[in-house]
């Protein structure tokens, strides 16, 4: 970061794994910090300075930490908090048996805060950097100490392995803040200003959601890997070499390519490749869920978008009929489904498709479309005028080009844009 360091007064609330490196960092990065922990023997190893548990790097930083007085420890939630310009959740939020999380760690930690702080007029930015589910601060945090006008809250979710946290912490590829308060949010960005790495402000559940989002794509990459490389091995193929090809490609692979929400996928590639690896795998006696639950995950999402549009009143005009933008190619086009549902619940509908003209189009392209819709060609308008000027409502399934997004805004009729194409 460019920003000149703004060294703060910070109280970090518990000193677990995530909580012990966080103080010690901070520390090390020229903030001075009071971590507090119910745990006499955490408190009383930093205090030492030692560190309470083994984390690669971390107990010469408490040591060094400990010794020029930045780094301090107390049992006491008042007493750490007392001085702080920002107060860092990081205290466990551990499954329950029906698969949620348990928030009573948070409770305890937000109480404490709120007793701690009562009659406080110094600023306090409460930030929680504990894993919780969008919502939770502004449904346990939040009314916890609501009515203390000298606290504001933000999420600020840790992105620490366990093995690697000091150096993920000094060298940081993701910093996150959210928040409504804007000042709040940029205090807690500013203790990061003396690392290398720009961090992302964003609305406050937001925050909560890129946590979960980050932890789901490396289990799903995980799982992708090993399911790849089950089946390579069955085939005699070395998955090492499927995989390292793979990742090479950072175009398209290994990148920020596809992962767009949008509507479903479709076309002559993806749903029958995906078809051969399931038959295949099951001759083969190979289970592979993640690869086997894709094409249904993706039908599930067509329902939504299915159901999005016969929620929507009046007539529909629906742009967009090829599988994505840019092409006419309408095999296993999710639109042509869609569109079967909808006609089939009596909804009116007519189409636009830049690239769709039926005296253009042959062979097996052809034949799909007439075999699902026969009367696909009095559904077609051959220009987006003529849709809008007939349509109640515009249902967007491809990403429209500048000059027809510019039209749809436009035409001020309300948008159901299914490819959030016009975000």
């Amino acid at each position: 970061m460019d920003n000149k360091i703004q060294t703060s007064q910070v109280a970090v609330l518990g000193l677990g794994y995530v909580g012990c490196v966080t103080a010690a960092c901070l520390a090390a990065t020229g903030h001075t910090v009071c971590g507090a922990d119910r745990d006499g023997h955490k408190v009383s190893s930093v205090k030492d300075g030692t560190a309470p548990f083994y984390e690669p790097g971390l107990e010469t930083l408490v040591k060094d930490g400990a010794a020029s007085g930045r780094l301090t420890a107390s049992t006491s939630t008042a007493e750490a908090i007392e001085k702080a310009d920002v107060a860092l959740i990081c205290v466990g939020t551990p499954s329950e048996r029906n698969g949620n999380l348990g928030l009573d760690q948070l409770r305890r930690a937000t109480e404490d805060i709120a007793k701690a702080c009562a009659g406080r007029t110094k600023p306090l930015v409460v930030a929680v950097r504990s894993t919780v589910f969008p919502g939770t601060c502004e449904q346990v945090v939040i009314p916890a100490v609501a009515g203390i006008e000298a606290i504001r809250v933000v999420a600020n979710p840790e992105f620490l392995r366990e093995g690697v946290a000091v150096k993920d912490f000094m060298e940081p590829a993701l910093v996150v803040v959210g928040g409504s308060d804007k000042e709040a949010v940029q205090r807690v960005a500013s203790l990061y200003a003396g690392l290398k790495v720009q961090p992302c402000l964003v609305a406050l559940r937001t925050a909560e959601m890129i946590k979960y989002a980050c932890n789901a794509f490396h289990a799903l990459k995980i799982e992708f890997a090993n399911e790849i490389g089950s089946l390579a091995e069955v085939l005699s193929i070395q998955p090492e070499e499927v995989m390292e090809t793979l990742c090479s490609d950072d175009k398209l692979n290994t990148s920020a390519a596809y992962l767009k929400p949008g509507f479903a996928f479709g076309g002559s590639c993806l749903p029958k490749d995906l078809r051969a690896l399931r038959y295949q795998a099951a001759r083969l006696d190979l289970k592979l869920p993640l690869l086997e639950s894709i094409l249904p995950g993706n039908d599930e999402h067509l329902k939504r978008a299915i159901q999005a549009a016969l929620d929507l009143g009046g007539k529909l005009g629906v742009v967009g009929l090829a599988f994505k933008e840019n092409t006419d190619d309408l095999r296993e086009s999710p639109v042509v489904g869609m569109l079967e549902q909808l006609l089939g619940k009596g909804r009116d509908i007519r189409v636009y498709d830049p690239h769709i003209q039926m005296d253009k189009i042959y062979g097996s392209n052809r034949d799909y479309i007439l075999n699902a819709i026969p009367h696909i060609g009095k559904l077609l308008t051959g220009s987006f005028e003529e849709l809008s000027g007939w349509a109640d409502h515009l249902v967007i399934t491809q990403k429209p080009s500048k000059e027809l997004a510019a039209a749809i805004r436009k035409s001020g009729k309300p948008v159901l844009d299914l490819a959030r194409g016009l975000r």
